[in-house]
Parts: C-alpha cells; structure tokens; sequence
C-alpha cells in the first residue's frame, strides 16, 4: 500500500489513457458526447480514510447500471433474501445486459440476476414506499448519506427524460415479465419509472469510492458507525457483483482484478476491495460490451501494483 499517492494515481491514468480510444462514448446520455471520449477520472478512498484522485475526477455523470447495486441494497433491507430472488435469480449469463430471450428460456422466466436490466427491473418493484417519489427519495437520501454530498448527488432530470424517451426495450422487458407473471401491471409501471430515476442520479469518482468504501466496510458509514445496511446483505451484492457486475465480461474481470465491481454505460465503475478499498472510476469510452476500456485498465494496473486480488496467492499457515 506504500505505493498508493496522488501521483502513483497520476501515472496511472497517464498510463491508460490511451485505451480510450478503443471504446466510443454512448451517443444518447445528455452530457456525455465524443468530446468526453479521453476522459479519465479515478479517486480511491482507504480504510484508513485517506483520498487519493487523478484525472477528470471532478467530472460529473449519471449512475446508469450502477444504480442496479443501490437497488438491490436497499431491496434486500425491505424484503430479505428470500422474498427477493423469488422474483429475481442470481446466476451469471452470457447475455447481453438488455436480452430478452433470457426471459423466454429461462426457469420461470424470472431475469437472470439483478444487475441485467430486467432483473434490475424486477428488483426495483421490492423498493418500499406508498408511490415511486417516496421510493425515489428513499434512495436518493441513502446515497446522498453514503457519499455525505447532497448537492451533486441529485437527479438529472434532463437524463431521466431522455431515459425515459429511449426506454422502449427497458419498457419491452418490464412488459413481458408482466405477461409472465413475474410482475403486475402496476408494479411493471412503477418499477420502470424509479429504475429510469435511479439510472438518472448524478455523481463523480468520488462519490463512486465511497460507495465502494461503504460496501467494502460491510455495509457501515465509518465516520459515525452506522450499520446502513445489514453485512449480511452487503456480502450477498457484492458476491453478485463479482460474478455479473461488469455486464458479460464479468469472468474476465474476476479472473484479471478479482474485487466486486459494477460498471454503467456512463463509463462509471464502482469497485469494493473488502475491508481495504473504495474505487470510483469514470472513463466515458467503452466497448460494445458497455464497459469502459481505459477504466478496465486502470483497475486491471491498481489490482496489479497494489495486490488488491482477493484471490491472490497466500501463505497457508
């Protein structure tokens, strides 16, 4: 960890910044164009409390795919694990993150997992609240809690319209589950319109780390001590995490970086070293797969150089 500065950062970044140039910004999240296709942003929050950034780590983005993890989190606090993946499996598929065949073949059509978007949609529907602003409030409060910023984390409503404009497929899924029964009509409708809220929060790197942080400390808000989140249910997401966090390049990640993550189409990754590290990553340029190139990268170099792989070789004792 002797390796970790603002300038270790600096080099890293500088290092993979190049591979921007082999993914494309997505052409229809306002904000977001081929003028940001070099960006490159990465701030890391410790255990010990020190913050380390680099890059266009003050840029500000929408969660997008991320928000699939907020959901889950705060689904399982109100329903338990049970309740959940009756609705909702927890397996890894090849398939792309918007698939509906997925839902055609598979075991009581139910999504596959929480982090493709019908899961996440399916998922969404288990959120407390008498209507879908007192859910979204709900949310909203928690992540502005996590990350101790209520003026950047905020909705963005020119997001949330345009996710609304392009949301056929997404509304095609929550459609077909409702045929199936896995959702009721009011549940698809209301299910919809929070995932496309969630999807439309603003954050930066910074707000991702503690994020990660908070998963990586089981749940816990370390300033003050408060269990957020039962541990119980942090280890359930970021088990999840691991095996379908970065879309169907999830084997790939576990194998090359071995920590939780979980990517957006923003470019946005969030990634949980347990007990060690928050990671926040925003690199607008991805691959056909959806997840950020240069930002694979930089967590494939940090996983390298600071031996965070939970899976890296130990001593038996």
């Amino acid at each position: 960890m002797d390796k970790l500065s603002n300038e270790f950062m600096e080099e890293v970044v500088k290092a993979c910044r190049p591979y921007t140039a082999q993914g494309e910004v997505i052409d229809h999240i306002p904000g977001l164009d081929q003028s940001h296709a070099t960006d490159l942003g990465v701030t890391i929050i410790t255990k010990e409390g020190d913050v380390y950034s680099a890059g266009e780590d003050d840029c500000n983005f929408s969660l997008q795919s991320i928000s699939k993890v907020i959901i889950l989190l705060m689904a399982l606090e109100d329903f338990g694990k049970e309740v959940v993946f009756q609705k909702v499996d927890m397996e890894p598929t090849d398939d792309f993150f918007n698939s509906i065949s997925n839902l055609e073949n598979y075991e009581g059509h139910r999504p596959y997992n929480p982090f493709i978007n019908s899961g996440a949609i399916a998922t969404a529907s288990l959120v407390n609240g008498s209507t879908v602003e007192e859910r979204f409030q709900r949310i909203l409060s928690f992540l502005q809690t996590i990350t101790g910023d209520d003026e950047k984390v905020k909705l963005n409503e020119e997001v949330y319209r345009s996710e609304i404009k392009n949301g056929a497929r997404n509304r095609s899924l929550a459609y077909f589950m409702e045929s199936t029964g896995v959702l009721s009509n009011r549940e698809a409708e209301e299910a919809l319109d929070l995932y496309y809220r969630v999807n439309s929060i603003d954050v930066n790197s910074l707000a991702l780390a503690k994020l990660g942080f908070f998963l990586a400390n089981h749940g816990k808000i370390s300033a003050t001590g408060s269990q957020l989140i039962q541990s119980r249910h942090v280890r359930t997401v970021k088990a999840i995490m691991l095996t379908s966090g970065m879309y169907n390049e999830s084997g790939t990640y576990a194998v090359d970086v071995g920590f939780p993550l979980k990517s957006g189409v923003s470019g946005s990754i969030v990634g949980a070293v347990p007990g060690r590290m928050g990671i926040g990553i925003i690199g607008p340029s991805i691959n056909k797969k959806g997840n950020s190139v240069a930002g694979g990268q930089v967590l494939r170099m940090l996983s390298e150089k600071l031996r965070l792989n939970i899976f890296h070789d130990s001593t038996i004792v």
